[in-house]
């Protein structure tokens, strides 16, 4: 039996043959630690550096300004905690919005047990954060502010470069995630005027377990791990030579196909679109901005039908995401669509599509076919 069609490209993606290729020899032969002064440290450390340059030039930062950590949520970790414990002498607030990742919001709640106060601020019916709300919630004893690129539900591209103009006129550190974002749109850290910004792997092709920091030279967050001080002392303990160099070979092919990557998600992505309203009409609605999202990425509702029921019934052709969770006695909608104030006769049937590199015209037709056969026969 085929394997079903992968619409879930923002949940994880597989491994570029490229960087399979790329990390092969850190499996193989070149086992040696990055630390060691011998000889069988050299090919590795002299990997590890060269990755830290094309993640940087990906990022548009200089390479002592990366830092590799095990993905996306130590990154935000060691970013979030790590300004607050720097910074506790100046403030105790954090800025971030309703609807971040959980290893955003999780990070700030737990900091809120050492005397931390966090705002959660609201978002419009399309998931965007307004700039205007950022600077009113600003006190004399914020320190940072974290507001993600991109929100990994419906896509929404935040007004990064304005929040961080905002934040630099008021002196606190600006800190996005990233996760989503990298390898599907540009991410110019200068451009965006960000102090901190968060990578992960698995999010652009390269493996799990492995991720980056941005820190921009000026900042200096708390230690994340302490040890034998690798990683400039920031991150302590033997880094994981193949994960980076799959992590530095991922950012630079993201950087060179970008123009091509970029076109094609959104061309697929707006092809199911528009076959699934095509075909159910006014059932189906768009969650998020139509413009301002990821190019790869289509949350949807199906008026008056259950997200898991859906999935039940595409999931032998169709791999993809719900934007509402099935328990035993009750349907949990995601903090995402609550937050944007979706209606609960959609939010209850929205679905999260995400397309990537190797998705093609005919998975998508395809997949517009079982989706809408399926949303008929549930009553659509």
């Amino acid at each position: 039996m085929a394997q079903p069609i992968y619409l879930d490209y923002n949940g994880t993606t597989p491994h570029a043959p490229e960087v399979i290729e790329a990390m092969r020899p850190f499996w193989e032969q070149e086992f040696g630690n990055p630390s060691s002064s011998h000889w069988y440290g050299i090919a590795p450390r002299q990997a590890v550096e060269k990755a830290r340059r094309q993640v940087a030039h990906l990022l548009n930062c200089e390479a002592d300004e990366i830092i590799f950590t095990s993905g996306g949520t130590e990154s935000n970790n060691h970013a979030i905690k790590g300004m607050a414990m720097h910074l506790r002498d100046k403030g105790n607030h954090i800025i971030t919005s309703s609807i971040e990742h959980p290893a955003v919001l999780e990070v700030c709640r737990a900091l809120a047990a050492y005397g931390v106060e966090t705002t959660y601020l609201p978002v419009d019916r399309q998931g965007l954060v307004t700039p205007a709300e950022v600077e009113k919630a600003i006190r004399p004893e914020t320190i940072l502010i974290t507001i993600m690129h991109s929100n990994n539900e419906v896509g929404a591209l935040q007004p990064i470069g304005e929040i961080s103009e905002i934040a630099r006129g008021h002196g606190v550190v600006m800190h996005s995630d990233a996760a989503q974002s990298v390898g599907k749109v540009t991410v110019d850290v200068r451009a965006l005027g960000l102090d901190l910004l968060s990578v992960a792997g698995h999010k652009l092709y390269a493996p799990k377990g492995v991720g980056a920091l941005f820190i921009r030279g000026s900042v200096t967050p708390a230690k994340f791990c302490h040890g034998a001080g690798q990683e400039k002392g920031w991150r302590a303990g033997t880094e994981n030579v193949p994960g980076i160099v799959g992590l530095g070979k991922a950012c630079e092919i993201a950087g060179r196909d970008a123009a091509d990557n970029f076109s094609h998600m959104q061309t697929l992505r707006d092809r199911l679109h528009q076959g699934l309203t095509g075909n159910l009409g006014q059932i189906v609605a768009l969650n998020g901005h139509p413009e301002k999202r990821l190019p790869n990425t289509l949350s949807v509702s199906f008026r008056g039908l259950e997200a898991h029921r859906i999935l039940e019934e595409i999931g032998l052709e169709v791999a993809a995401s719900p934007g509402a969770a099935c328990h035993s006695d009750k349907i949990e909608i995601s903090h995402v669509l609550q937050a944007m104030g979706v209606p609960g006769e959609w939010a209850r049937g929205a679905l999260r599509f995400s397309v990537g590199r190797p998705t093609t015209a005919a998975q998508i037709d395809r997949a517009i076919t079982v989706i809408t056969n399926a949303a008929g026969k549930l009553g659509g």
